[in-house]
C-alpha cells in the first residue's frame, strides 16, 4: 500500500511540475529549439521516479541519522545559546552558513576526484530543463542536502522544522535548471537564476557559479560568471554511461568495471535493445 501511495505522490508531483515549468519553458525559453521530449528525457524521468520511489527514503534516513548524531555531540549549552537568539538572527545565520557550506562543498565536488565521480552523474545531462534537475546520484544527494542543512542541525532544529526549507530549495533547484531565460539585470548578483546555473553546467568542469540560492559567495570568492548568452553545450567531457543502471553503478564500482559489464552484455545481447532505444531518446 505504501508503494502505491508513493507512486500516487510521484504522479501528482510530476503533473504539478509539468503544469508549472512546461509553459514557462515555452514562453521564456533559454534554447528555443529544445523540445519538451528532448533527447534522454526517459533517462531523467527514471531519475525522477527513482528519487520518489526508491532513494527519497534513503536520503531522509541519512538526514535524520546525522541530525541525531550532531545534536548529541554539540554541547547542549551551546545549542541553547543559539536557540535563545532572536528568530530572525537564527534565520540569517542558517541561510548565510548554508550558502557558505554548500558553496565550498559544491566546489569540492568539482575538484576532488572521489566526490566528482558521483557529482558528474548530475553534470552528464546534455540538455537542461526542469526534468534534468532530478538527474542526481542518491549519495550525491545525501552529501548536498546534508551540507545545506548542517547549520540547522548544529543549532538543533528538528528535521520537521526544516521540511519547508528543503522543499523550497528543491523547487529552486528545479527552476535554475529549467530551460528558461528571464534576465534579472543587476539583481542577478543577489538572486540566482537559470542563466547563472546554466553556465555552471557548461562543458568546462571548472566553469564556476557554485553557489546555491544567492550568487554572493561566487562574487566574494571570484567564481561568478554570467555572459549574455547561453552555453553552446552542456555535459561532461568524459565518457560516461547513458543508462540509468549504468549511471547508478559506475560511480560505486572500480574504474572501468561498468565498461566491462556493458561489453559482456553487448556480446551476449543482454540489454542491447533497451540501451539502443534509450540512446535514441
Amino acid at each position: 500500500m505504501e508503494f502505491w501511495n508513493l507512486l500516487e505522490a510521484a504522479g501528482l508531483s510530476l503533473l504539478f511540475l509539468m503544469a508549472v515549468f512546461v509553459p514557462m519553458e515555452n514562453v521564456f525559453p533559454a534554447k528555443a529549439q529544445q523540445k519538451v521530449l528532448r533527447p534522454h528525457w526517459v533517462l531523467d524521468l527514471c531519475f525522477f521516479l527513482g528519487q520518489y520511489l526508491l532513494w527519497g527514503g534513503l536520503v531522509l534516513w541519512a538526514l535524520s541519522y546525522f541530525s541525531d548524531y550532531l545534536t548529541t555531540i554539540i554541547p547542549a549549552e551551546f545549542q541553547l545559546l543559539l536557540r535563545n537568539q532572536a528568530w530572525w538572527l537564527q534565520a540569517i545565520e542558517v541561510i548565510v552558513l548554508s550558502d557558505l557550506f554548500i558553496y565550498w562543498g559544491h566546489r569540492l565536488q568539482h575538484k576532488v576526484g572521489f566526490l566528482w565521480r558521483f557529482h558528474k552523474v548530475h553534470h552528464s545531462a546534455e540538455h537542461l530543463d526542469w526534468l534534468a534537475a532530478h538527474r542526481e546520484h542518491p549519495l550525491d544527494s545525501i552529501y548536498t542536502i546534508g551540507l545545506i542543512n548542517l547549520p540547522a542541525f548544529i543549532i538543533g532544529f528538528p528535521l520537521e522544522t526544516l521540511a519547508g526549507v528543503v522543499a523550497f530549495r528543491g523547487i529552486w533547484a528545479i527552476y535554475i535548471h529549467s530551460n528558461v531565460r528571464l534576465p534579472l539585470g543587476p539583481l542577478r548578483m543577489l538572486i540566482g537564476a537559470p542563466e547563472l546555473h546554466h553556465w555552471h553546467h557548461d562543458l568546462d568542469r571548472d566553469a564556476g557559479n557554485y553557489a546555491n540560492i544567492s550568487p554572493l559567495m561566487d562574487i566574494i570568492f571570484g567564481t561568478y560568471i554570467c555572459p549574455d548568452k547561453e552555453p553552446e553545450r552542456f555535459g561532461i567531457k568524459e565518457e560516461f554511461p547513458k543508462s540509468y543502471v549504468g549511471q547508478m553503478l559506475a560511480p560505486v564500482l572500480p574504474d572501468g568495471t561498468w565498461d566491462k559489464i556493458e561489453e559482456k552484455m553487448k556480446n551476449t545481447g543482454v540489454g542491447t535493445k533497451a540501451n539502443k532505444e534509450q540512446s535514441k531518446e
